[in-house]
């Protein structure tokens, strides 16, 4: 009985040793040499100044303005899309785009709620780019504009959604078309492995690559 306890407090000693401190740290050691970039989150930085991640969504968004004055509720400054930037997919994280909240909705396809949700988006996004493309309707409105992702964190769009609202920054930046597409195209990632998904659009690349050719910082900043 003795031995049988020995014997099992020395197993677990040694395996805590093995697997919940030298693995993590030789895990993490390798990490560090080999995918350093991936290991860390892939953040991008500016002038030393951390400004975000290839693989995490964010909003590009200007504080709300009326008569000259900061809108607030609650005594929390209100934000509004910002025109000049590419704007990244709906999140259903609280705040959006918050990474320790990685999550969906949850709710079903007949949910009142996402339906209520779905029509907002729609509206929204309406909103903001009809003013640049009089013809666009709800029924062209990409999926990825309408409904979150399943993490909220999805740092891409797609190309529909991407080539839609080139017309609204070409038009504020002053732009040819032209050279907008081109960026988006410069900035699609192709589908996994070559046939898993859909291309996609990264979002803070892309408006990162806007403010370098446009000399405009507008709150992301520039570099690559």
């Amino acid at each position: 009985m003795r031995r049988d306890v020995v014997t099992s407090i020395i197993g677990m000693v040694v395996f805590t040793l093995l697997l919940g401190v030298v693995y993590p740290f030789a895990i993490t050691g390798i990490s560090q040499v080999a995918f350093p970039g991936n290991a860390n989150g892939q953040k991008l930085y500016l002038k030393g100044r951390l400004i975000g991640s290839r693989i995490i969504g964010q909003q590009f968004a200007t504080l709300k303005m009326h008569n000259g004055k900061v809108v607030q509720e609650k005594g929390v400054p209100l934000t509004e899309q910002d025109p000049r930037y590419f704007q990244s997919r709906p999140s259903a994280t609280k705040p959006p785009y918050n990474a320790a909240e990685s999550s969906f909705s949850n709710l079903g396809p007949n949910s009142t709620v996402t339906e209520r949700a779905i029509a907002e988006n729609i509206k929204a996004y309406l909103e903001m780019e009809r003013p640049y493309l009089p013809t666009l309707t709800a029924a062209q409105v990409p999926v990825d504009a309408a409904t979150a992702s399943a993490s909220g964190l999805d740092p891409e769009i797609s190309q529909a959604n991407a080539r839609i609202q080139a017309h609204r920054i070409a038009a504020v930046r002053h732009l040819p078309l032209s050279t907008v597409d081109a960026l988006i195209a410069n900035y699609t990632s192709s589908r996994g492995l070559g046939f898993s998904g859909e291309p996609g659009v990264n979002v803070l690349q892309l408006n990162l690559a806007l403010d370098r050719l446009t000399g405009g910082t507008g709150g992301t900043g520039g570099g690559d």
